[in-house]
């Protein structure tokens, strides 16, 4: 399993929200460029970022700052957020991203997922934000009527390798992360499972091993002083649970 550090991007600056609320919004930092490099030092070996005004506003306002981070680092770098079109994609692709994580888009217009994955391959994820079992889109300012588990299965049957997994009733809580929705999605599917919500803990982080997903997205514990990255990456490890 592995850690991705979260950098959430606002306005240009790194930022946490809770429980996916732009109306609670914490600023960690002026420089998302230098807080990427800071979890490069201390051992990460995927970053994970989003542009919030992005997956708000339908458009990739903080994009040239994710192509400076991806550019800046030595490690794969991964991105959604106001990514609607395979031009999106390409941008950001050709600008030294490694992967792009599609949300709104696979439940609007999944033939575009499908398309995407033909020409892009494994650097094409799709994010799933999941709130009461049902997607939220849109910056999660609107629920679906569409089952997370089965948005799942549609993606993966079109090729997906990798999906991100949020449960938002925990995003920003640091309460810990939903571990029964995460194993029943990690079971259900063939893709790759990224956790991402509730981490508080670098006992969180360890609980998430047997729910069998690859990683897990850690966010506001790190910005909180909650989980030491460099020490977490190190238990991991000596769990085994560290994937390289």
């Amino acid at each position: 399993m592995r850690i991705y550090p979260a950098i959430d991007i606002k306005d240009g600056k790194c930022v946490r929200l809770t429980q996916g609320s732009f109306s609670d919004v914490t600023v960690y930092g002026d420089e998302p460029v230098e807080i990427a490099k800071q979890w490069e030092e201390c051992g990460a070996e995927f970053l994970h970022t989003v542009d919030l005004d992005g997956a708000q506003k339908g458009s990739g306002i903080n994009r040239k700052i994710i192509i400076k981070i991806a550019q800046a680092l030595k490690i794969p770098v991964q991105t959604g957020g106001g990514i609607r079109t395979i031009e999106d994609i390409r941008e950001l692709i050709d600008g030294g991203v490694s992967r792009v994580i599609l949300g709104t888009v696979a439940v609007k217009n999944p033939e575009l997922v499908e398309e995407a994955v033909k020409e892009f391959g494994d650097k094409i994820a799709v994010g799933i934000d999941a709130k009461d079992g049902f997607v939220a889109i849109s910056g999660w300012e609107e629920v679906s009527s569409v089952s997370a588990l089965n948005l799942a299965e549609q993606m993966c049957k079109k090729g997906v390798k990798t999906i991100i997994y949020t449960d938002i009733a925990t995003d920003g809580m640091l309460s810990g992360p939903n571990i029964t929705a995460m194993k029943q999605m990690a079971d259900s599917v063939s893709a790759d499972i990224i956790a991402s919500g509730g981490v508080g803990s670098t006992d969180d982080i360890l609980s998430l091993i047997s729910t069998g997903v690859e990683g897990v997205i850690v966010g506001k514990a790190l910005y909180a002083g909650k989980v030491d990255l460099k020490d977490a990456i190190n238990r991991l490890a000596s769990t085994g649970g560290e994937k390289c």
